[in-house]
């Protein structure tokens, strides 16, 4: 039997733009995926803080040390830019492999979505 647990986080980052006409997907700075252990096309689950949203979308790679965190498409309606939200991914492990599995947890200067 395997489970779903928290693979990473990255936690409360600020939304720097909302773009309606896309196909969808979240954009993430480059450094903050490699940072949170999340890759290109890795499905992840947002959370606005402002609103309460939550959504599920795929990932694409933003320029590194850009700060950007952009929603695209449909999931577009469901922030604004400045909101803050938190971005989840998750992995399927057996249970003996969740109870030692160590999720990594990112948490960026929210006005600069930087790394301090």
């Amino acid at each position: 039997m395997t489970i779903e647990v928290l693979k990473s986080k990255i936690h409360r980052v600020t939304v720097t733009g909302a773009e309606l006409n896309y196909i969808g997907s979240i954009t993430i700075d480059r450094t903050l995926m490699e940072a949170a252990n999340i890759v290109a096309g890795e499905k992840v689950q947002v959370v606005n803080v402002n609103n309460g949203a939550r959504l599920e979308t795929y990932v694409i790679e933003g320029v590194a040390n850009s700060g950007e965190i952009t929603l695209n498409g449909p999931a577009a309606r469901k922030v604004q830019k400045g909101d803050i939200v938190i971005i989840i991914s998750y992995a399927q492990m057996t249970v003996d492999e969740a109870k030692t599995y160590r999720p990594t947890l990112i948490f960026p200067d929210t006005l600069t979505n930087s790394l301090a």
